[in-house]
């Protein structure tokens, strides 16, 4: 993707974000671009917002990171649904299946079905 003489506003918190992230793994930006599969250049050109990148490119930062990709397009100092995603991000996995529990609890009953999508072959 073609590099930016100026960041996005988006494009800049989502850079922003993969470099806290780096930050908090102890991991270079050498070290996270090798992980990624991706230049340095291009990713030192992500963390600054300059770097329009695809779902693939966010996909394999984040499993770099060892995270998912929602959680570098959560920004926990914008709203609580953001920093309750950081701390669910940070627990320990064998503690989400109990949260989830107690959060399906406290939820609405129509938020505690699982949602299917009907595919239907249409002409």
């Amino acid at each position: 993707m073609p590099r930016r003489k100026t960041a996005a506003p988006f494009t800049s918190k989502i850079g922003a974000r993969i470099r806290a992230l780096r930050v908090e793994r102890n991991l270079s930006l050498a070290q996270l671009a090798d992980a990624g599969g991706l230049s340095k250049g291009h990713l030192s050109s992500v963390e600054h917002g300059l770097a329009a990148i695809t779902v693939e490119t966010l996909e394999r930062i984040a499993r770099a990171l060892e995270a998912l990709p929602m959680d570098l397009v959560t920004f926990p100092e914008e709203d609580d649904r953001g920093r309750i995603a950081d701390i669910v991000r940070r627990l320990p996995k064998k503690e989400l299946p109990k949260l989830r529990r107690e959060m399906l609890a406290r939820a609405p009953a129509e938020a505690q079905a699982p949602t299917r999508r009907r595919t239907s072959a249409r002409a």
